[in-house]
């Protein structure tokens, strides 16, 4: 990310720029940034975006070999097309002999570095990882949003705030701003305020329903659970969500057994590294490896009963909570 701020500040840009990993924030704040640095804002004629599957291709080259129109440069920015997934070759030729006076921006959330495009665009531009940020990073990048308001936060109403918003920039960002709004005449934000304003991304209220499981407190599982129904979120989403959740548990608890480190746990299960140390492996740790194989196989065994028509979906995961809290 600093070459680009570095690009940026000099106006000495690549040719082509890649922006991909899971942090969505980081890919389309970088992507704006470069974009007005290379066209106005206003010129529409110069600034393309394509996005999705369906692209077609040979528009795209004829547009990037086509001059800009009364400008230094035109601009192609590439969505989530897959083509550095599934290959491309015709673009991968584009890439290697992009006219002077045209600038792409490809903008992914999954790539395969081993494919002819990723290749060709490394060697022809600049790729920047757009990754999940760590607890210091997020804590200083929430103070700064707050700072440029006037605003103030205590240690736990921070804490909190993550607890709840997860690791998602963009959702931390949108509970900010409700924050800000809600404070407007006060310049402090107490962990009361977060807690009535806040709310909790679902992935979290699997976390505090599995952990209810662990503890055998078996109405909390159940109350979160009914919880999640009166927010619309769909039985077989809660179930799926649980059946990742004990998945997960089962690696962290299985190689701390074997003597990993937090860091090579985080790197080979994808889990934020925020998210292993302060939950992942404290929850594990509640339970034996044989409670969690068993947890799984019946996550499955719950979804089978739904697909084959013995069970609602509904009561199917009620079920499910029921038996493993007791």
């Amino acid at each position: 990310m600093k070459r680009i701020v570095e690009d940026i500040k000099s106006g000495k840009f690549s040719r082509i720029y890649l922006l991909y990993g899971e942090e969505a924030y980081l890919r389309k704040q970088y992507c704006e940034k470069l974009r007005k640095a290379l066209v106005l804002t206003e010129d529409t004629m110069n600034c393309n975006v394509y996005a999705g599957k369906d692209i077609n291709v040979n528009e795209v080259i004829d547009l990037a070999n086509t001059m800009p129109f009364f400008a230094d440069c035109r601009v192609i920015i590439i969505e989530n097309s897959g083509w550095l997934k599934n290959g491309e070759d015709q673009i991968v030729a584009l890439v290697k002999s992009l006219p002077q006076t045209t600038y792409m921006i490809f903008v992914e959330e999954e790539i395969d570095k081993r494919s002819k495009l990723y290749k060709a665009i490394t060697a022809n531009g600049y790729a920047a990882l757009c990754e999940m940020q760590d607890e210091a990073t997020l804590k200083k990048w929430v103070l700064g949003l707050l700072k440029k308001e006037n605003k103030g936060i205590t240690a736990d109403a921070l804490d909190l705030l993550l607890d709840k918003t997860g690791t998602s920039m963009e959702n931390i960002r949108q509970e900010v701003e409700k924050l800000i709004c809600y404070k407007y005449y006060e310049k402090g934000i107490t962990e009361a305020d977060v807690q009535a304003l806040c709310a909790i991304q679902i992935q979290n209220q699997i976390f505090d329903m599995v952990e209810a499981v662990a503890q055998k407190e078996q109405k909390r599982a159940l109350k979160l659970y009914y919880n999640l129904l009166a927010l619309k979120e769909a039985p077989m989403k809660i179930l799926a969500l649980t059946a990742r959740q004990f998945h997960m548990l089962l690696q962290v608890k299985e190689m701390k057994l074997k003597g990993y480190q937090d860091g090579e746990i985080a790197k080979k299960t994808g889990l934020n590294p925020y998210y292993l140390k302060k939950k992942y492996i404290p929850q594990a740790a509640q339970f034996q490896m044989q409670q969690l194989t068993t947890a799984l196989t019946t996550c499955v065994e719950a979804e089978e009963c739904v697909k084959t028509g013995r069970i609602s979906d509904k009561l199917s995961v009620e079920l499910l909570i029921i038996g493993l809290s007791m």
